[in-house]
């Protein structure tokens, strides 16, 4: 196996290669508004850094969020492109259980938690999990004074988290999604002969440039 994973869903520009065993390569750059400046690059250090060439990929796996709808779009995008290069089937995992993923492994949170992140408009994408990591019902965004109270106070990964400190009294690490991750999570599932999702990402709101439909007027000067 050689899998590509990566995830734009966040101010992380983050991709990895896992070998089916292991990751053997991971980089991430930050940049809130530069994801599309950031993804080509990080993809192609990784690559050089694992040894494995393009068309030696078996596998790409994109994060589908929920995050923001520019940056979300453009790592969806790449995955599609170069597995349809590639003649091979994008794959996607939703970026909240990668990090759930992690922080449950890095002994970051115990018991019953929930992972938070910035959806920006002073709002969190969220989302609860079993003490084994397992996702309880779909990601929701919502403003933090909306979070059920009881979820709210236990422990909560993500960076959402530590935005909201007067809501969210028990921030964990990580705070941003882990191309690592993401690909760890994925060859666990297909290892287990489970299905992942597909490329279609969870924006869990409308963009905030939409196409108008109305008829512009013109005036004759």
């Amino acid at each position: 196996m050689r899998l590509l994973a990566i995830d734009t869903s966040s101010a992380a520009i983050t991709a990895a290669i896992h070998d089916g065993t292991s990751v053997v390569a991971e980089a991430t750059e930050l940049g809130a508004q530069s994801h599309g400046e950031l993804l080509a690059p990080t993809i192609d250090r990784v690559l050089r850094e694992s040894g494995v060439a393009v068309d030696e990929l078996t596998h790409v796996v994109a994060g589908v969020g929920p995050g923001p709808f520019t940056g979300l779009r453009v790592g969806l995008v790449t995955a599609r492109v170069m597995a349809e290069a590639l003649g091979l089937t994008a794959y996607g995992v939703c970026s909240l259980d990668a990090l759930a993923t992690e922080a449950l492994a890095a002994g970051a949170v115990e018991g019953a938690f929930a992972v938070a992140t910035d959806a920006r408009r002073k709002e969190v994408y969220l989302a609860a999990y079993d003490a084994e990591g397992v996702r309880l019902g779909e990601p929701d965004v919502v403003r933090p004074a909306d979070v059920d109270r009881a979820l709210a106070a236990g422990p909560v990964a993500g960076a959402g988290a530590w935005l909201y400190p007067d809501t969210f009294v028990d921030p964990r690490e990580p705070r941003l999604v882990s191309a690592a991750w993401v690909a760890t999570y994925a060859v666990a599932r297909l290892d287990a002969g489970e299905a992942l999702l597909d490329t279609t990402p969870m924006y869990l709101r409308r963009p905030d440039a939409v196409e108008s439909h109305a008829r512009k007027r013109v005036t004759q000067p």
